[in-house]
């Protein structure tokens, strides 16, 4: 056994020899969560003000405590330089890292999954340093409740129900009010042949929702207590063809729009797949369901996800390799959707390296990683992979796939104020989506366009194209275009000096944005933004309550940029620390509109 650093729970360091061994100090204890967590190397006298700013000599305190994490770690380790890098043995397992970036395999052996971060090691005095700390805490809980959901999903695609229903019901106490956890626990109940329990979760279920948000259960979870996943019988025979057909005539049904009997053919040719032992069927009848349960509308993705696991884990097992990236893509989004990042992040580049030669797959992993670099503000990179996804997407002739990641490359010039270079795409974007017929796409790219004009000072272009995207969007009833076109001409009514109408737009945007349980969650954390900031500039009275709701949203996601502008708007509110916070997240954060709002700030290394 090598080197283990336990951060989770109360924190410990266990030796090769298997020894345990604590801190004295739990100043010592913050110095290496910081070293391990933070994304850039901090110089001595950041972290020394950070942690020890009421110490008679900071620097010579961050010293003591650097010398106790040398001797606890053992003589392997290096802890050394300005700025500190801290250079673990190899073999090293550190908990917190296995939880973000490890497989749930391996996640759920560890002792303090689901406890806090530094649990009992509050730091008193550092205004700046417990900002820090409570993000990451939320950040961490955010994995663990996401690991947990997806070592449910990966024990049922291998059968292991009763072990499924365990990490679930795990998940589920960590966040009663996520729908999915709720939906996911009642279908494994249902999977279990266990009804009572379904039919008492989902009486539990509806009373919280009740109490807690004056709301039913939505879709998500109705369709868990109704859903017949029976397996397939000695009975439920077909040949191939037959399969075969059922397969095609599912996905004519779903691309019609005919979505209900299309899910219902499709459920029934991966029953009788199973029955006939047909393992390509099995994994294409699960794909193309998963598939059109995820992208048509309704709040399904938590459907979906049980289908693409278990696609996953036959074409593995099956050695169709290709399958399982097409799945993964798709597993991949979902999590990017969600503000998985991490999780996103393994899912879609193991969809790269098992895709071979397929363009489809190759360009639909890498405009998803885009956006998901995008999301969380690293713009340097999200700009070269959806180039790339653009390129591939030409190449394999996929102009739906190619207006998507141009309207990402649009959107990302609009967030950093580029825009020039943000109308060129979005304009390709909308023309390449008009000429394919993708008139279900339009208003995404259409109230991004909006945005640049209204930027531009052209308020009554911004209202045309946002009014136009609003009102296809409320058509098509896909929450994610109402929520963006609704938070553009929230910003129009401002700008015509109606103030009491722009709150009034943000409030249903919010609303609209994220009424099913598949919301696009870095979209609920932009209209934050507009309402924080709309509130700062007007005294709105329930402004403190908006940039709370945004700090804990963007710092359990990890949107760096909107985390940033979140601690902003804390700063500006008068909130301790918020402003040294706000600067030290920011460094490095590629995005001249960023910066603007940075530089007046104090630097935060001021010894």
């Amino acid at each position: 056994m090598g080197l283990a650093i336990q951060l989770l729970g109360q924190p410990q360091i266990v030796r090769s020899s298997g020894e345990g061994y604590r801190f004295r100090s739990r100043k010592s204890w913050a110095v290496l969560a910081y070293l391990i967590l933070s994304e850039r190397r901090p110089t001595r006298s950041q972290l020394a003000s950070l942690l020890f700013p009421d110490a008679d000599d900071p620097v010579r305190a961050l010293r003591w405590s650097l010398t106790e994490i040398r001797r606890g770690l053992g003589a392997d380790v290096a802890l050394v330089g300005d700025p500190l890098t801290l250079r673990l043995p190899p073999g090293t397992v550190v908990d917190v890292d296995v939880v973000v970036r490890g497989t749930w395999s391996q996640a759920v052996e560890l002792h303090g999954l689901g406890a806090d971060l530094l649990d009992g090691q509050a730091i008193r005095g550092s205004a700046a340093f417990e900002t820090w700390l409570l993000s990451q805490q939320r950040h961490v809980a955010a994995a663990s409740e996401a690991i947990l959901h997806e070592a449910a999903l990966g024990s049922m695609s291998r059968g292991g129900v009763d072990d499924a229903i365990g990490y679930a019901v795990r998940a589920t106490a960590m966040a009663p009010l996520d729908e999915n956890h709720q939906a996911l626990l009642i279908r494994l109940y249902r999977m279990a042949g266990d009804d009572v329990a379904a039919a008492a979760q989902l009486a539990a279920c509806t009373e919280l929702f009740q109490a807690e948000l004056g709301v039913a259960p939505g879709p998500v979870v109705l369709a868990a207590i109704h859903e017949n996943r029976r397996p397939a019988r000695p009975g439920d025979v077909a040949d191939d063809p037959t399969i075969d057909a059922l397969v095609e005539a599912g996905a004519a049904a779903v691309s019609a729009g005919a979505v209900d009997a299309g899910i219902t053919s499709l459920r029934t040719a991966a029953r009788l797949a199973d029955g006939a032992g047909s393992t390509q069927l099995r994994v294409r009848a699960r794909l193309i369901l998963g598939e059109a349960l995820i992208h048509t509308l309704g709040g399904l993705d938590e459907d979906g996800l049980g289908s693409l696991f278990e696609a996953d884990t036959i074409a593995l097992a099956h050695d169709e390799p290709v399958s399982a990236a097409r799945a993964r893509a798709e597993l991949g989004y979902v999590d990017y959707l969600r503000a998985r990042y991490a999780r996103a992040e393994i899912w879609l580049t193991d969809a790269l390296d098992l895709s071979g030669g397929s363009l489809s797959v190759r360009a639909k992993a890498t405009t998803y990683l885009g956006g998901v670099a995008s999301d969380q503000g690293q713009y340097a990179r999200a700009t070269t992979l959806l180039a790339e996804a653009v390129r591939l997407c030409e190449q394999d002739d996929d102009p739906r796939m190619e207006a998507f990641a141009r309207s990402m490359l649009g959107r990302l010039h609009l967030l950093r104020g580029d825009l020039a270079a943000a109308a060129v795409e979005l304009d390709a974007s909308i023309e390449g989506a008009r000429k394919d017929h993708w008139l279900a796409f339009l208003p995404w790219p259409q109230a991004h366009r909006g945005e640049v004009q209204l930027r531009l000072g052209d308020v009554a272009g911004a209202s045309e194209l946002l009014e136009q995207a609003f009102a296809r969007a409320c058509q098509l009833g896909n929450p994610c275009w109402e929520g963006t076109a609704a938070r553009g001409l929230a910003r129009v009514a401002d700008a015509r000096g109606d103030v009491v109408r722009a709150f009034e737009i943000l409030g249903d945007a919010s609303t609209r944005s994220t009424r099913l349980a598949d919301p696009y969650v870095w979209l609920a954390a932009y209209i934050l933004d507009a309402r924080c900031e709309l509130g700062r500039r007007h005294a709105h009275p329930e402004t403190a309550r908006w940039v709370d709701r945004m700090q804990e949203l963007t710092s359990r996601t990890g949107m760096r940029e909107l985390a940033v502008r979140s601690l902003l708007h804390g700063a500006a509110l008068g909130k301790e620390g918020d402003a040294v916070a706000a600067a030290l997240l920011a460094t490095g954060l590629d995005n001249p509109e960023v910066t603007v709002l940075i530089d007046p700030l104090p630097a935060p290394n001021l010894l």
